[in-house]
């Protein structure tokens, strides 16, 4: 089921590169998403529409969602995806937001703070010719002290060298351009290059190295900016532990633990 709230003034035809959407997953996300949406608010460039997907919450996250869209000053859309997974509200997301008018896409999560900044980093990146944009991720400072944002940031730097140095992601194998993560909570492409590489795969997470390696596969106009910054829950680290969320971000999957610890 489908169902838009929206509100506020629409995207400007003007706008660098075309129409830019924003798409935002959520899942049980009542006592977090309000701070995420008032981030968006907080943008400098506010010149989008907001899609919030609703992927089967039984708490209160689409009612605070739709008590944001009163006086949001931007569009705001709900959609209520049942088919359980990231990865399937993902592509829900940007599928809906491309099926009405959207040219540019980016997506952070439900847990995440943007910086004021993001939203203008994304299109600029996207309007200079790139047709996937990756940003920097940091641990939200409300939720771990020093030591937890440390460990947070040496989980990142594994995972990413890791990435790069495992044999099935070499460009030999069909790739167009050279392995670098990107965290699918701050990410910016284009409706053009996310439809002819097929999408974010419907699923459970982890989706994200599948979706990059699917652009790989597709171009080489992949660039990153230091100044698209979002804040992240280090939530996950809490749940599984330091070498539980090494083992899931090295790809090995969750265990015996839930993919989405929320």
């Amino acid at each position: 089921m489908t169902r838009a709230v929206e509100q506020g003034g629409g995207t400007r035809a003007s706008a660098p590169g075309g129409p830019l959407w924003v798409v935002v997953p959520a899942y049980q996300e009542q006592a977090r998403i309000g701070d995420t949406l008032a981030a968006l608010a907080d943008q400098t460039d506010r010149d989008f529409t907001l899609v919030v997907v609703d992927n089967g919450s039984t708490d209160g996250t689409a009612d605070v969602v739709e008590r944001f869209a009163a006086d949001a000053p931007f569009p705001v859309r709900l959609l209520h995806e049942p088919c359980k997974g990231v990865g399937a509200a993902v592509d829900t997301g940007f599928r809906y937001a491309i099926a009405h008018g959207a040219l540019l896409l980016a997506r952070t999560d439900a847990d995440c703070l943007p910086q004021p900044g993001w939203v203008a980093a994304a299109r600029a990146g996207l309007a200079g010719g790139a047709g996937l944009v990756c940003g920097a991720i940091r641990a939200r400072r409300d939720e771990h002290g020093p030591l937890g944002r440390a460990g947070f940031r040496l989980l990142v730097f594994l995972a990413a060298s890791f990435g790069r140095l495992r044999p099935a992601h070499r460009r030999t194998g069909g790739y167009l351009a050279p392995y670098r993560m990107h965290a699918g909570n701050n990410m910016a492409v284009t409706a053009e290059l996310y439809q002819a590489c097929g999408g974010m795969p419907r699923r459970p997470s982890p989706t994200d190295r599948t979706f990059l390696n699917r652009v790989r596969r597709t171009t080489s106009a992949i660039s990153h900016r230091r100044d698209m910054v979002v804040e992240n829950s280090t939530r996950r680290l809490r749940a599984y532990g330091i070498r539980r969320t090494a083992a899931w971000y090295l790809d090995r999957g969750a265990g015996t633990l839930t993919e989405d610890p929320r």
